[in-house]
């Protein structure tokens, strides 16, 4: 599931076509980090979380809130064209600390942890609380190089994309994606 197109994946391509790697990096570090404190969470102390329809509604639409406002974020980023002496775009990709809460909020965290912690943690030799370790390291460590090449194809398409419309355009499809991410989750 973190190699899916998803919100992480295609807000680090953006943010890496939009100012780089390294930039970039905090990002990819905070989701990383972040899933798998929500699933620690979540398989220790908030099953009864996963079960409450009121708490469903209320992270679906802040949730579908807050991408929208990532969505604009993408869509609004002006992108400096890469080629030589450009510099990568000027304004403030997503920190560490955004990125790990994001996961509270985003549908497609919610899905993959509930579905995970179901599958894996309920029927788990040795208790729960093992396996939902287990589960949070595992994830953390795939993570990183999903997240690593989704923001490779960000800046290999920055490479290409050698004028400021045509990046413009490129992070408009991305928010366009975003935003079409909230999709399943708002009418599922």
């Amino acid at each position: 599931m973190s190699a899916t197109p998803g919100p992480n994946n295609t807000m680090v391509v953006a943010s890496g076509a939009t100012y780089g790697f390294a930039r970039t990096v905090p990002h990819m570090l905070g989701i990383a980090a972040g899933f798998p404190v929500m699933l620690i969470v979540l398989g220790t102390a908030g099953l009864p979380l996963l079960t409450d329809p009121r708490v469903h509604a209320v992270l679906k639409w802040v949730g579908a809130a807050y991408l929208l406002w990532l969505a604009w974020k993408i869509a609004a980023s002006d992108p400096e064209p890469a080629g030589p002496g450009a510099k990568v775009g000027t304004g403030r990709p997503l920190g560490f600390f955004q990125a790990a809460l994001f996961q509270w909020v985003n549908p497609k965290a919610w899905i993959i942890a509930a579905g995970a912690l179901a599958t894996y943690t309920a029927q788990a030799e040795g208790g729960s609380l093992a396996a939902t370790l287990l589960l949070a390291t595992l994830f953390g460590l795939v993570a990183l190089p999903c997240l690593g090449f989704w923001t490779l194809i960000g800046v290999g398409t920055a490479r290409v994309l050698r004028t400021r419309r045509a990046l413009r355009l490129f992070n408009l499809a991305m928010a366009g994606l975003l935003v079409a991410s909230l999709v399943p989750a708002l009418t599922g």
